[in-house]
């Protein structure tokens, strides 16, 4: 973009990709307005150049309050996931949009559809995707279209059916759709895209097909993920399942699928694949591959894992309720709280001095006991305790976990190093409170595979005791080491 920084509106920004996008354009310094219909739900930037404003694309009014004076607008809105028609939904946001840029002299939209050749077998979903477009062109401001395929990234809706089937199924009974070729691309490289297309140069508009340098169909995707994770999975495809009868069987399999259905599941039987290669003539972006990909987004979702304050994400309401506790992606959060009247310092002692010697407050014999299970399997046991009884940093071992995260008074989360099938870790995050300080406590669990997955929920009974008599013990031991610390400063009779 030019130097005087033109005002930027996001649509979309409470999505995947618009979230993302988000960041993004922050991280430049950009002024970014965001139209979104609830406030509330957004996840926001630190960033000085951001405005929110409430919204609505079937309410025009709304619409010229939020394009006035911008100059260029990402429309990432569609309703796919609302009740109703969402053909006819899209067909008159993207009407109303384009109306309101054309009156508000937006110059530029930048819009994110679907690959997928025109034609009569065009699922309507993608088809839907392509009319927008048409829609846009129609305000007479300059649209840059980009049409992609699968988004792999963790957290997108394609990548999360991939996990979904991968991890719950050793054999996997699939339709034909897992045979139809597609061109996946990172959710990095087309954040890539949508951001240096700010930088494109006046030309009246443009229609880029963008994707990674593989071409791969869903089984190829399935049995890449599950080689990066260690699983062996085999695919069957029979073609009895209709798009209905898919979307069925992934709604049991897979949670987030029940929430979509067949308006996804009926394209997914279209090929998407890049067959106007201009996008390379305009941009300097290569696009990792499918392996890279999956591997980046195995990474980075371990980066927003340790990033995340579970605290906020479950208060929020985000993730998927189950019996064993809350679903974020793949891994299952047993999420507990304590009040206490007392500070934060205080309440984070018996937390600080946690393993060892001083036990884990509540039946210590069990996890003595499964030491001595995790050392018959090859594990490192029960026999390390810890360095120091009072303090703690970064990288120590506490009996059979590995201090990952330390802030004194604050946070201590233990990255598990037994045997367990997956990865564990235990969280301590203590805030002030305007009654004292607030002890959260969280069990988190990313189990591999199927045998993962019954581990954890056959084992929940167990740990919901023990979790549940932990932080209660935790409490009544922080308040007894106020009351016998007050008493030792009390002066002798």
């Amino acid at each position: 973009m030019n130097d005087d920084k033109k005002s930027i509106l996001l649509t979309g920004a409470t999505g995947y990709v618009g979230g993302r996008l988000l960041q993004r354009l922050c991280d430049r310094g950009l002024p970014v307005r965001c139209m979104v219909r609830q406030p509330d739900f957004l996840v926001r930037p630190d960033a000085r150049n951001l405005e929110v404003i409430a919204a609505d694309a079937t309410d025009q009014h709304s619409l010229e309050v939020a394009l006035s004076g911008i100059d260029t607008a990402y429309y990432l809105i569609h309703s796919m996931g609302a009740a109703g028609d969402f053909e006819v939904q899209d067909r008159t946001a993207a009407e109303n949009f384009a109306a309101a840029a054309k009156r508000a002299n937006v110059r530029r939209i930048i819009y994110l559809g679907g690959l997928g050749e025109p034609g009569p077998n065009l699922s309507p979903h993608l088809r839907s995707r392509q009319e927008v477009g048409e829609i846009l062109r129609s305000s007479g401001c300059e649209i840059i279209e980009f049409r992609a395929s699968i988004v792999i990234g963790s957290g997108s809706l394609s990548f999360e059916l991939v996990r979904g089937l991968v991890e719950r199924l050793p054999l996997m009974i699939c339709p034909k759709w897992v045979s139809t070729e597609a061109q996946p691309i990172a959710i990095e490289d087309l954040l890539s895209y949508l951001i240096d297309a700010l930088d494109l140069p006046d030309s009246g508009g443009q229609i880029f097909e963008v994707g990674g340098p593989d071409k791969a169909t869903y089984g190829q995707i399935m049995k890449e993920y599950a080689r990066q994770r260690g699983l062996h999975r085999l695919l069957i495809s029979v073609p009895v399942l209709t798009p209905r009868l898919s979307s069925l069987w992934l709604g049991l399999v897979t949670p987030v699928y029940a929430r979509i259905g067949r308006k996804l599941i009926e394209s997914m039987k279209n090929p998407t694949i890049v067959r106007d290669h201009r996008a390379d003539q305009f941009f300097s972006i290569k696009p990792r591959s499918l392996s890279a990909a999956i591997t980046r987004a195995l990474k980075h979702e371990d980066h927003e894992f340790a990033t995340t304050r579970w605290s906020d994400a479950a208060s929020a309401g985000l993730g998927i309720k189950t019996w064993g506790g809350v679903q974020f992606g793949p891994r299952v959060v047993d999420s507990r709280r304590i009040e206490l009247p007392i500070s934060s310092a205080d309440a984070f002692g018996p937390i600080r001095r946690i393993g060892g010697s001083r036990g884990w407050y509540f039946a210590n014999w069990l996890w003595v006991l499964r030491g001595w299970i995790d050392l018959l399997c090859g594990g490192i046991g029960h026999r390390r305790g810890r360095r120091d009884p009072e303090h703690l940093s970064v990288g120590e071992t506490v009996d059979w976990w590995r201090v990952e995260e330390y802030v004194p008074d604050r946070l201590l989360r233990l990255a598990a190093e037994m045997k367990v099938p997956g990865r564990a870790w235990l969280q301590f995050e203590v805030t002030p409170t305007a009654k004292g300080a607030e002890i959260h406590q969280l069990a988190i669990f990313d189990p591999i595979g199927l045998f993962g997955r019954l581990y954890w929920y056959s084992l929940y009974p167990l740990h919901a005791i023990i979790f549940h008599n932990m932080l209660a013990r935790i409490g009544q031991a922080a308040l007894a080491d106020l009351t016998a610390g007050s008493a030792a400063h009390q002066p002798p009779a």
